[in-house]
């Protein structure tokens, strides 16, 4: 008997949209976080945008101080699954 999990809120979509004001690309993100010192590649990063990779605190602050935004703004709009 298989289980199927619930799929949890993800903020990749708000993450997406906060690039994409920025005017940065995926590429240019990954970069940065690599000079902070966070082991990321282009497809991690991508499936943080889709909602498949859970996100780290680390990757979360960098991101924060990146798109320069407070942490409200990666949570904004959320809907919670039923």
């Amino acid at each position: 008997m298989t289980q199927k999990l619930k799929q949890d809120i993800h903020i990749g979509n708000n993450i997406r949209k906060l690039r994409k004001q920025t005017h940065l690309t995926q590429e240019q993100v990954t970069a940065h976080l690599q000079l902070q010192g966070i082991e990321i590649s282009r497809s991690s990063y991508s499936q943080i945008e889709c909602g498949t990779y859970n996100i780290r605190i680390s990757e979360l602050v960098a991101l924060a101080e990146l798109f320069q935004v407070d942490y409200n703004a990666f949570f904004e709009n959320l809907k919670f699954p039923e």
